[in-house]
């Protein structure tokens, strides 16, 4: 039991960061492009409680955890109103990579920190002690990030690379694109999460999303070795 307990806590406390990092970017890159919609309801803070999801942040990634699925959530979305963006088109494109490439610059900081305790403390630490649950900690963190990242360029709405692909698209595409966005969320749950548990080998997340980002996590922690020395 205390072992579970310690791998959830090892889980969920970097889970938390990542994805309020991730909502906290979008809201920025909004502001600073124009639209103030997120610093006015007070969604720039990083304070979990303002962005926590009871599903999204807790209850699905637990029970992913739990059966062994990849692990992935959101929080509640910062509100980002894109006909007050300067230009509403490359806005929404920029608001919306900005969460993915928080969550790789996170990564990245893990790796450092991760590689300059390693190369302090000489190796791995005993197994219980404080040492040991930050380094699992910035593990879980770097892989975390890298899978939020990428997982989130999907092109389906409303993950962040729809917001791209609608961007990219003429304009009357955009517009038929933009109008199958109240349907993107149960194409996700049916795609991700239903046919996966009802026909055996589908399995679209382990074989578009896990590859890249065992790819990437990789250099991460090639990165992180390097420094370890």
């Amino acid at each position: 039991m205390n072992d579970t307990l310690y791998q959830a806590a090892a889980l969920i406390v970097p889970l938390i960061f990542a994805i309020v990092f991730h909502e906290v970017a979008h809201g920025c890159v909004a502001r600073a492009l124009g639209d103030p919609t997120a610093e006015r309801m007070k969604r720039l803070s990083l304070n979990p409680l303002r962005h926590v999801d009871p599903i999204g942040t807790l209850v699905l990634p637990g029970f992913l955890a739990l059966v062994k699925a990849p692990v992935f959530g959101w929080a509640k979305p910062v509100p980002v109103n894109k006909w007050m963006l300067r230009n509403p088109r490359t806005g929404m494109m920029m608001v919306a990579i900005a969460g993915p490439a928080s969550n790789l610059i996170l990564a990245g900081i893990a790796a450092l920190l991760l590689g300059v305790m390693a190369r302090q403390i000489g190796g791995l630490p005993p197994a219980g002690s404080l040492a040991h649950f930050l380094v699992l900690n910035l593990l879980i963190f770097i892989s975390i990030n890298v899978f939020l990242a990428l997982f989130n360029l999907l092109p389906i709405p409303p993950f962040d690379g729809s917001h791209v692909v609608e961007g990219l698209l003429p304009r009357s595409w955009a517009a038929v694109f933009e109008r199958m966005r109240p349907f993107g969320f149960p194409v996700v749950l049916l795609l991700l999460i239903v046919l996966p548990s009802l026909i055996p080998g589908f399995d679209p997340v382990g074989k578009l999303v896990v590859p890249p980002v065992d790819w990437l996590t990789g250099h991460y922690l090639g990165f992180a070795d390097r420094l370890a020395g």
